[in-house]
């Protein structure tokens, strides 16, 4: 028998038993200073990584997938990770005494020499506090230690986004992306901003006030050099508000703006499937007993929402999904993770975490 067809029939048989032949596994943050990873196929807590720096408020998967990113609130730290083990290979923080930090996350370099973020700095003088202006920061994880900042320019740092504002980089780490109301590119040798993508001026016709929908966490990457994520927009005359699927080509510097339909009291996350065809987020309409909440799926090749289906709401939550795509997971702010088939949007069983996860977000790990 050869390889090729001994892997097949072990694939066969595990699923004849009931045996998850592909099983992944999810980090997220808990409260008050961990990482969990979860087995994607039972709930299982697998491993309780206790971080020094205190409270985490972000995780990122490198573009290889070899290493995991964390930061840290409490003490504005810094954590690296090796994605095949779970092994913590460089922490530190970067608060001291006299010298506070304020960031929320950020995007390593090709090289995962650096780490790019935006932040504010406190330093705490004699009888008073001083705090900078919002400034692009260059972190040496070597060093541990910020080794180059420059400030933001004043109608880039008008912006909204804040020091929250996702970011990307080019694949030669030369050019950084702050997706904020401008997608600004910014040379990383000198932390100069070269060019700014008005995404006000989108192909669509007839709309003004593009922007990103609130509530959206993050962009997500369908092609080397496509990034595509939910926005907002109106029309110039009576300013009804709708919601639509924005492109990103990072090569041609364009974007583009498709409108799907009537804006919601919130949009919630955007989750991409491996192969880049669909993409699932959740709408809310709504407040406290009237909130409604539903998953939203679209087809990214016609732009089109192709189904939607009501689910039972949490007063906050973030949503996530499995590495293969098959899963959808509601989580965050809770002690638990409930689960539903991404296929039909139904809801599949509830994993307790014995926990309070953060609103960190979660890497989906093969």
């Amino acid at each position: 028998m050869t390889l090729r067809k001994s892997i097949r029939m072990l694939s066969l048989l595990a699923l004849a038993a009931g045996i998850p032949a592909h099983a992944g596994q999810l980090m997220l943050g808990t409260y008050p200073d961990k990482l969990f990873t979860i087995d994607d196929q039972t709930g299982a807590v697998k491993d309780r990584i206790r971080l020094e720096t205190g409270l985490p408020v972000s995780l990122r998967l490198s573009d290889d997938h070899k290493k995991i990113y964390a930061t840290t609130i409490t003490t504005s730290g810094v954590i690296v990770l090796d994605a095949a083990t779970h092994r913590i290979l460089t922490q530190f923080a970067l608060n001291t005494p006299t010298e506070k930090y304020r960031f929320n996350g950020g995007v390593p370099d090709p090289t995962g020499r650096y780490f790019y973020t935006t932040l504010i700095r406190i330093d705490k003088m004699i009888d008073h506090y001083e705090v900078s202006k919002q400034a692009f920061a260059v972190i040496d994880l070597v060093q541990k230690k910020v080794v180059r900042t420059a400030d933001l320019e004043p109608q880039d740092d008008a912006l909204a986004g804040g020091y929250r504002a996702p970011m990307m980089i080019s694949p030669d780490g030369r050019t950084l992306y702050l997706f904020k109301d401008k997608v600004l590119m910014v040379d990383t040798a000198s932390l100069k901003v070269v060019n700014r993508i008005d995404v006000q001026k989108a192909d669509a016709t007839g709309y003004e006030n593009v922007a990103f929908g609130g509530g959206v966490e993050g962009l997500q990457l369908t092609s080397p050099n496509e990034l595509v994520s939910l926005f907002t927009a109106s029309d110039p005359f009576v300013h009804n508000k709708i919601f639509g699927l924005g492109r990103f080509d990072l090569t041609a510097r364009k974007f583009s703006f498709t409108p799907i339909g009537p804006i919601t009291n919130q949009i919630s996350g955007l989750e991409v499937t491996p192969d880049g065809k669909s993409a699932y987020t959740v709408a809310t309409t709504g407040t406290t007993g009237n909130k409604r909440c539903e998953f939203w799926k679209f087809d990214l090749g016609t732009l089109n929402l192709v189904d939607k289906q009501e689910f039972h709401c949490r007063s906050r939550f973030t949503l996530g999904m499995s590495q293969d795509g098959a899963k959808l997971y509601i989580y965050g702010a809770s002690y638990d993770i409930e689960v539903y088939d991404a296929a039909s949007l139904k809801y599949e069983k509830t994993w307790d975490l014995g926990a309070d996860a953060t609103m960190a977000g979660m890497v989906a790990l093969h």
